[in-house]
């Protein structure tokens, strides 16, 4: 596992000799490599606790180093530069800084939990890559990730309706997100997802008794129902004032501790 802490050095810390030759022994070149001590001032030795306060991150200070996480990580083997040990060494050091400069990765966490499981510490290092790129979305270091822009509509829709609309959920997510859904239909995932949803192999194989017996019916009348009837849970008004208001509490916290 490459020593990414290397990445702390400038080139003028490092001092490095052509030729030395010390009690008859040659140490010239890499062998004698010397580090000139640094000063870090641009830590937060709290930063930790920001980290420990968003969901998945409560465990990182417990992190004594050994590399398990980075070792078993399923990134790690296709990226180097995806280095969850490293990363969680920057946190309970404070270097916010560090953490920024790979705000383009830390979010390519596959979540397969390998680093989890492997973990001596329980430091659960799977949650600690989620609360690091929550906490550079919640900083404005990267922008809104899809995921946050689909949670938001559907936590939009249960605290107004107490359930949600599947259609409206996934068409204003395609909104919000700068999507085109005609071209998702006509040449992307969405329109292969909507033939084999509706058999449309069968359709095109020529099988038409196959593709009318297990075509469909109910749910996209249902579906088209919904979209202009919105579904409701009864009497939920009250208690989904009580729910936004708790949410709009528990976010000005969030806000607060960071």
């Amino acid at each position: 596992m490459p020593i990414h802490e290397k990445s702390l050095l400038t080139p003028d810390q490092i001092m490095t000799a052509d030729k030395l030759v010390i009690d008859g022994v040659d140490v010239s070149g890499h062998w004698n490599t010397m580090i000139k001590p640094r000063t870090i001032t641009d830590y937060d030795p709290d930063f930790y606790k920001k980290i420990e306060g968003l969901p998945g991150g409560e465990n990182v200070s417990r992190c004594w180093q050994c590399g398990s996480c980075t070792n078993s990580c399923t990134m790690y083997a296709i990226n180097p530069d995806f280095n969850p040990r490293y990363w969680i060494y920057c946190t309970n050091l404070g270097l916010q800084s560090e953490i920024v400069k790979d705000k383009d990765i830390i979010w390519q966490c596959v979540s397969c939990n390998k680093c989890t499981n492997i973990c001596p510490k329980d430091v659960k290092p799977e949650g600690v890559m989620k609360a690091l790129a929550h906490w550079l979305e919640l900083e404005g270091h990267t922008p809104k990730s899809k995921s946050s822009v689909f949670d938001e509509e559907f936590t939009r829709q249960c605290l107004a309706r107490g359930r949600i609309e599947d259609s409206e959920v996934m068409f204003n997510f395609f909104k919000k997100t700068d999507q085109d859904v005609v071209r998702l239909v006509k040449t992307g995932w969405l329109g292969v997802f909507i033939a084999r949803m509706n058999k449309w192999t069968e359709l095109r194989a020529g099988r038409w008794g196959k593709f009318l017996a297990r075509m469909p019916i109910t749910g996209p009348l249902k579906m088209a129902w919904a979209m202009v009837f919105k579904p409701r849970t009864k009497s939920w008004g009250r208690t989904g004032e009580v729910l936004a208001a708790y949410v709009e509490e528990q976010k000005r916290k969030a806000h607060a501790a960071h």
